[in-house]
Parts: structure tokens; sequence; C-alpha cells
């Protein structure tokens, strides 16, 4: 398959009541850009993956489960020279990726949405905002790089660049490896701020457990114990 500008990468699982909105948003967006949209599924039973394919996606099924895992199979099946990324959740502003392939173009390698210099309330519970604040911290202790949002699921950033990451969590400590991969591979690393609105549908995330897990894996990748995802 031909190279295409911009590859959208949409990890899901039962998200009926806003894939269709997202991938809307997404072709909106990307008007006059040549794009591919996909969306990962994991082994959804909603109507999430005909919705999916209705709105002209292409649909990676990934049974194993995984946040990690799912973006891993999605970046495998991304044929553009620069990859975005969204929840399926309608949380994340599709309307600023070409915005942010803009300062691509411009010579920036990865750009990172940074939802909590502008978040409006009740958007996040107060649990949530303490748990970014604690990994934030984290970060930027580990990384030397003063991070806004390490937990951010919004990212576009080159194809090319993947070739330098070693990417090996399938589970929610992905997102902050990723950063942290660029980061210390000296990738120009640039956060701007976007709005992060309420999500559509079940909450998947757990609070406590997801935090403890992320800060547990950023320690370890940081000073070289982890071998495998």
């Amino acid at each position: 398959m031909p190279e295409v500008e911009v590859s959208i990468v949409i990890p899901s699982r039962n998200e009926a009541g806003s894939i269709g909105a997202v991938i809307d948003e997404v072709h909106g967006a990307l008007k006059g850009h040549d794009h591919e949209i996909i969306v990962v599924d994991t082994e959804s039973t909603d109507g999430t993956v005909d919705i999916a394919r209705s709105k002209g996606a292409r649909v990676a099924p990934e049974p194993r489960r995984g946040y990690g895992r799912a973006y891993k199979t999605g970046f495998a099946e991304a044929k553009g020279k620069y990859i975005a990324t969204l929840d399926a959740d309608l949380t994340y502003p599709a309307d600023r990726i070409p915005e942010f392939v803009g300062l691509l173009d411009g010579g920036a390698d990865f750009i990172c949405g940074d939802r909590l210099s502008n978040l409006k309330p009740g958007v996040m519970t107060g649990m949530h905002r303490i748990g970014n604040a604690m990994l934030n911290i984290s970060f930027r202790f580990l990384t030397g790089h003063e991070t806004k949002d390490s937990q951010s699921g919004m990212w576009v950033f080159r194809r090319s660049i993947l070739d330098r990451l070693t990417l090996l969590n399938d589970g929610m400590p992905f997102s902050e490896e990723l950063k942290m991969e660029a980061i210390m591979a000296g990738l120009k690393f640039v956060e701007v701020s976007i709005d992060y609105r309420p999500r559509v549908g079940e909450k998947k995330l757990r609070s406590f457990s997801d935090a403890w897990k992320n800060l547990r894996y950023m320690f370890m990748k940081r000073f070289g114990w982890v071998r495998t995802g």
C-alpha cells in the first residue's frame, strides 16, 4: 500500500456510543489530507466494529487485551508518514491533528497533547488528578524533562521514529514508556495544550491500580530492569 500522509490509530473495546462521532471528527478535521483511520478492536460485542467500518475506518482485530498491545498492533498496520492517536470515547480533540502535523512538518518529531494545563472543572475526578500529578513528578525526575502531561493519550509523531524506540509494555504504562523513549532518544518532543472532554460511555480506567502500575513500570524502565512487556 502506498504511503499516506496521516494514519490515525484508535484502540477500542465496546465504544459503539462514541466511535462513529470520533471517526466523523477525524474525517472532518483531515478533509484535504490523505489519511487512513485504523480502529484496533479488542473483541467488541456492541456494534463498534460495524459502525467503524460504515464510517470508512479499517478495523484491525486484536484479541489480546491491553492498551499498549492495541497501539503496537495499530502502529504496525499504519502506512502514514505521520501517526496520530486518539481514544475512542470522544475525550480528545481530533480537530487539532492538522495543527500538530504542521509542527512535525516544521521539524518536531513527537507532539503530545497536554490535557492538564487547561483542564475544565468536572472533566477529571479528584483521584485522577492526584494520580496524574504524582506520575508527572516522577516522570520529570526520571527523565529530566519538564513534561506537563506524561499520561496523555493524544500523540502525533513521525512514523519513522518507531525504529528508534524500544516499546515493551502491553498495558497502560505504554503511554509513559512511549514518551520516555522519545525523550531519552533525543527526539524533538513538544507539548501543546488541548481541551479534554468528558468521556462518552463506561469508564475503563482504574485510577489507583493503573497509577501504581504506571509508577512501578516507569522506575523499572528508567533503570533498565525491564526485559519483557
